[in-house]
C-alpha cells in the first residue's frame, strides 16, 4: 500500500517556556523549521492567549505543520503533515527540538490516504483529471 501522505504527530516535553509563549518568535521558529525541512511555506496563522500558550499553523504546498503550546507545563503538540516524499520533517524536528529546549520527545507516525492504486508512485499533487 502506498500513501499520499505522513502525518507526525509529536509531544515535545521540557521546553523553554520563555519562547513557547513569545507568538512572534514562535511564528519564526516554525517558519525556519518549514524552510529546513524543504516544504514551500504559503501562509503562517498564529494566536497567543491570555495569559499564556500559542496555537499557530504553517499552510505549505504539501500540507501543515502546528503547533499548541503550554508554557506553563513546558509542553508542545506539534503536528508536520506532509504529502509526497521530498520533505525532510526528521531534519525540521531535530531543529525544534534543539531551538525549543525540548529534553523529551514522543512521536507517532500515520499514514495518510493508503491507498492500492498500481503504478510506481502516486500523485502528491493535482494532475489531470480525465472523466
Amino acid at each position: 500500500m502506498k500513501a499520499l501522505g505522513s502525518h507526525l504527530l509529536i509531544e515535545l516535553y521540557n521546553c523553554d517556556s520563555g519562547i513557547i509563549n513569545n507568538g512572534a518568535r514562535m511564528e519564526e521558529i516554525m517558519l525556519e523549521s518549514v524552510r529546513i525541512s524543504g516544504a514551500t511555506a504559503i501562509k503562517p496563522a498564529f494566536h497567543q492567549f491570555n495569559p499564556h500558550g500559542i496555537s499557530g499553523v504553517v499552510l505549505i504546498a504539501e500540507s501543515h505543520f502546528s503547533i499548541h503550546t503550554w508554557p506553563e507545563y513546558g509542553y508542545c503538540a506539534l503536528d508536520i503533515f506532509t504529502c509526497g516524499d521530498e520533505i525532510d520533517s526528521a531534519k525540521s524536528l531535530e531543529y525544534l527540538k534543539q531551538v525549543l529546549g525540548s529534553t523529551s520527545v514522543s512521536i507517532m507516525e500515520v499514514k495518510r490516504g493508503t491507498l492500492d492504486i498500481p503504478g510506481e508512485k502516486l500523485n502528491h499533487k493535482p494532475v489531470e483529471m480525465t472523466v
